[in-house]
């Protein structure tokens, strides 16, 4: 079969030039990039850290008395270095510096203090020495070839609407997320109108160690059937109450998670502008930077709020880059998109933060619930308290779920595991509650490393997880909004009495069968009354 596609007798950079000038300004454009995303300058993001505003003047130490001829060869310049904070890491405490001096004469501290302040000095940017940009060939015909989509023009003619791509309902196809129909563009959501659109966000440079992350679109595709089908404990099957979508991956720069970020945007963008969830797997956590920018792109910023699942805070500043797995939550706040108020912080357990961003945090109105706060208060406790926070009149709840929240036993494919982290059973309930009773608008799973796990128990485990976000979105969309809703048929047999509420279980049983069965006869209703409407072809026979 001929390639529809190619175009003989091109080189690939006059391709994707031929390719770029055939997208028109039509309905089927790719939306405009706002100014804000990439702006004026060759970095798209604010620079200036607001905390570093807050600092105060570094506070300098007495140097230990009896010394003067030892520090007699030091300037000023140098005895104010060597009494303040950049020379810490290197003087140790007092009674390391008074050994130190005596063990040395008043040249080797010169040189000891020199050293000190070379390597302080050349740790940080110099203008003129340093690179404040990773400078790239604009020149390139292929610049943004990465990112270009196929004109719609170039597309085999069809409908407007998800396509299935199974022969067996979902599957014997191309594998997509859980199995549902794929979509690849705006119209495609709208024309079918998508309530869930999943997308695949294979990044996985901002990370910086053990990354795999960039296979994890695949594998959940391939090993996360769990997405699809019944959930057990509330009896529902998203994919029968929700239009539930897979739209496919977002292209990345493999050379530039900033570029990737931009794009990432975009895509996420898209699909929140029509009303759907976006539902986005990666992919390291520096995506939750766009995900959520995406969301105050349509909503406004401050109109968002994020749950933030995680071992680790992420909101890390003075790094020399401005975006990595480790600083999502402070590009959030420093540009403006997510008031700390709005920042639900869940399972916070490694080495960070410290006191002093533990105050911070306390300062800015950030919530924030730690595994000490579980291990203080109970499990049932705390996911109680971060429901009742997340449903708080008029959120807009982003959900960024990093698998290493849940302990290495049962996720130990991700890039920094952490000991003491919850099990599936905790992780899967707290999600299904949340988008259930709470207004959850989009939701992120990120840092799964599939090759890290040869049993792919991890990968299975994070389609759980998804497929927890779809029932509660399910339960939500059914009004099935109770606090911890679970079936009553599937979590109590009631052929005995022997927890003592056997009555209340079967009420239950009845009333849930009974607005079925009310629905369904609406739904006949009303597909009798349309096809009464239908005027019957005359017989010519009759006439």
């Amino acid at each position: 079969m001929k390639n529809l596609y190619r175009i003989p007798s091109l080189s690939l950079a006059a391709s994707v030039l031929l390719l770029a000038a055939a997208v028109s300004p039509s309905a089927h454009a790719q939306p405009a990039t706002p100014e804000h995303v990439t702006g004026t300058n060759p970095y798209p993001f604010e620079t200036r850290d607001f905390r570093d505003d807050e600092e105060e003047e570094p506070e300098l130490i007495d140097l230990p008395e009896g010394y003067d001829d030892k520090l007699a060869l030091l300037s000023e310049e140098q005895l104010e270095f060597l009494r303040g904070p950049d020379a810490r890491r290197f003087r140790g405490d007092e009674e390391k510096m008074t050994e130190y001096f005596d063990e040395h004469t008043p040249e080797e501290i010169v040189e000891w203090v020199s050293a000190m302040q070379t390597v302080v000095s050349s740790t940080r940017y110099e203008e003129g020495r340093d690179l404040p940009n990773i400078p790239l060939n604009t020149a390139s015909p292929e610049y943004n070839a990465w990112r270009i989509q196929r004109p719609r023009s170039m597309d085999p003619e069809r409908e407007p609407g998800p396509i299935d791509l199974g022969r067996y309902n979902g599957r014997g196809g191309p594998p997509t997320f859980g199995g549902f129909p794929l979509a690849l563009t705006q119209e495609d959501l709208e024309a079918g109108e998508v309530d869930v659109a999943i997308v695949g966000a294979p990044l996985n440079m901002g990370s910086g160690w053990r990354d795999s992350g960039a296979q994890a679109t695949t594998d959940m595709r391939v090993l996360g059937r769990a997405l699809g089908g019944m959930d057990q404990y509330t009896q529902i099957n998203p994919g029968s109450v929700l239009n539930i979508v897979d739209y496919g991956d977002v292209a990345m720069d493999n050379n530039s998670t900033e570029r990737s970020m931009q794009h990432v945007r975009e895509i996420v963008r898209e699909i929140a502008e029509t009303g759907a969830v976006p539902i986005i797997i990666g992919g390291d956590h520096s995506l939750e930077y766009p995900n959520v920018a995406a969301l105050a792109d349509v909503h406004g910023k401050e109109r968002v709020s994020v749950i933030h699942f995680d071992s680790h805070y992420d909101a890390w500043w003075g790094s020399t880059h401005l975006i990595s797995h480790g600083a999502p939550v402070y590009r959030l706040l420093n540009e403006g998109h997510v008031r700390g108020a709005d920042y639900i912080q869940v399972g916070l357990r490694s080495s960070g933060p410290d006191e002093e961003a533990f105050k911070w945090m306390r300062e800015i109105g950030m919530r924030f619930h730690t595994m000490a706060e579980v291990e203080q208060r109970g499990w049932d406790n705390v996911i109680d308290r971060v429901v009742a926070e997340a449903s708080e009149e008029g959120r807009k709840i982003h959900i960024s779920f990093d698998i290493d929240i849940i302990d290495p036993a049962f996720a130990v494919a991700t890039g920094t595991p952490v000991s003491g982290g919850i099990n599936m059973r905790e992780a899967i309930t707290m999600v299904r509650r949340l988008c259930a009773e709470s207004n959850v608008i989009s939701f992120d799973l990120v840092e799964l490393h599939p090759a890290l796990d040869p049993t792919y128990a991890t990968t299975m485990n994070s389609a759980h997880v998804v497929k927890a976000c779809l029932t509660g979105l399910a339960l939500r969309e059914e009004g099935l909004t109770s606090p911890h809703y679970l079936s009553p048929i599937a979590s109590e047999h009631a052929i005995d009495n022997y927890y003592g509420d056997q009555a209340e279980f079967l009420r239950r049983t009845e009333e849930l069968e009974a607005s079925r069965e009310e629905e369904e006869n609406e739904e006949a209703e009303t597909v009798e009354g349309s096809d009464s409407d239908i005027v019957a072809p005359i017989d010519p026979v009759e006439q």
